[in-house]
């Protein structure tokens, strides 16, 4: 699906699919680059990531390993709730791992905050995150973040995983969504 099957249902559109697919090509030779000589275990973030994991790994020239969790903090509404839950865990033991946290968005910051220090917990040799959006203005807790594809404004954007009610994921594009969806 792209933009113009939701036209009247978005303000603008930020991203475009080429856009999103170069920049995505620029992080995996960053994080080739970085990781040289290590077996890397990437760890998507359930749903919203599918779309960043699946075409960051394929960007990638090298073999890694993936993963998935998937972790609530949203429920259907537009803000974060700040209470985060475990809905599904790693597989993966990642004991003395080199782990690369996907999502496809930072907002407040709180649900990646807390992840971080739960893998954390868990002994890997390095624990890192790549986001293709972040939101600067919306943080409220600090994350370290050492791959970001762009910082947007503090709007409500859909596509590329981004889902107003479970809608627009797969639209290949980003946009900010119109207040009139979701008011």
């Amino acid at each position: 699906m792209d933009a113009s099957h939701v036209e009247q249902d978005l303000v603008n559109v930020l991203f475009t699919e080429k856009q999103i697919q170069d920049r995505l090509g620029e992080l995996a030779s960053e994080i080739e680059r970085d990781y040289a000589g290590h077996d890397l275990l990437i760890v998507g973030i359930l749903r919203g990531a599918v779309m960043v994991m699946a075409d960051l790994a394929r960007s990638l020239s090298r073999h890694v390993e993936m993963d998935w969790m998937a972790i609530s903090s949203y429920g259907s509404g537009t803000k974060s709730s700040g209470v985060v839950r475990i809905l599904k865990d790693l597989d993966t033991d990642i004991t003395g791992r080199h782990v690369l946290i996907v999502d496809e968005i930072i907002d407040t910051g709180l649900t990646l905050s807390w992840l971080t220090s739960n893998l954390t917990s868990r002994e890997p040799a390095s624990v890192e995150i790549c986001t293709l959006l972040r939101k600067p203005e919306a943080l409220q807790m600090p994350v370290e973040v050492k791959y970001v594809g762009w910082d947007i404004p503090n709007e409500f954007v859909v596509g590329y995983g981004l889902d107003y009610r479970e809608r627009y994921r797969n639209l290949r594009d980003i946009g900010t969504l119109s207040p009139h969806v979701y008011s």
